[in-house]
């Protein structure tokens, strides 16, 4: 006996894929020094090498910045954000 199984590929367009996330979902990233300003224009001037953690919304908006991987997750909690891991 053959089972045909049937995949259906969905594209989504990014506006599509950004409000998958509903306010409710958001990722964390590590971030370099070097980056940092791209995604926190604000942030101050970062010695070069240095590894930092980015909060983000699922549609990719930056939310925070912190040294490490807990604190940006606890900070998603605080917020009733749940995270998720993104490869």
């Amino acid at each position: 006996m053959t089972e045909n199984k049937h995949e259906i590929a969905v594209k989504l367009t990014p506006e599509a894929f950004a409000v998958l996330g509903g306010g409710e979902i958001a990722y964390v990233r590590p971030v370099r020094s070097e980056d940092v300003k791209t995604l926190f224009p604000q942030a101050p001037q970062l010695a070069p090498g240095m590894q930092f953690f980015a909060l983000h919304a699922a549609d990719g908006m930056p939310i925070m910045l912190t040294d490490s991987r807990e604190a940006a997750i606890a900070s998603a909690r605080e917020q009733a954000l749940d995270t998720v891991s993104v490869h």
